[in-house]
């Protein structure tokens, strides 16, 4: 049924967790994924605030790189483990969900597989969410992987 699924990660422990499901769902349907870690466009937040100095501005690009390349590289290791086609992507966006949709469609994707992170009631109302903001704006499918927080 899917042919490539597109699994977005931000590194974090959920994210991980999404991963192994697109993974195992890529193995089952026989389809290939593409890793995706979108980092934030810090120039633009420098820009804006003219309140980084550039040894911070440095710094954040530095550690979004490493970040990024651990979180890619397990997504890699994982897909290889479970003999499923993988290629990552690593953009610089100032938005996540408009990055995470932009690359499901360049990269012909027809299912995007990301985490929820379980916010409930105000808090989910405050901060937001990328993976609400793609179940908006994405005219590809969308599985969500959700997970309570504790």
């Amino acid at each position: 049924m899917f042919k490539h699924l597109l699994i977005p990660t931000d590194g974090s422990e959920l994210s991980e967790a999404a991963i192994y499901a697109g993974i195992q769902l890529a193995k089952e349907q026989g389809a290939q994924v593409t890793g995706l870690y979108v980092i934030p466009d810090y120039s633009v937040i420098y820009a804006t605030e003219g309140t980084l100095s550039m040894n911070v501005y440095g710094e954040l690009e530095r550690s979004a790189q490493i970040a990024a390349n651990s979180a890619l590289q397990f997504i890699k290791q994982l897909a290889q483990k479970e003999g499923v086609p993988c290629n990552t992507i690593m953009v610089t966006d100032i938005s996540t969900y408009e990055a995470i949709i932009k690359q499901a469609q360049s990269n012909n994707c027809d299912l995007i597989c990301m985490a929820s992170h379980g916010r409930k009631g105000i808090s989910s109302l405050l901060l937001g969410s990328e993976t609400q903001k793609v179940l908006s704006h994405s005219h590809i499918p969308v599985l969500v992987h959700r997970l309570a927080l504790t």
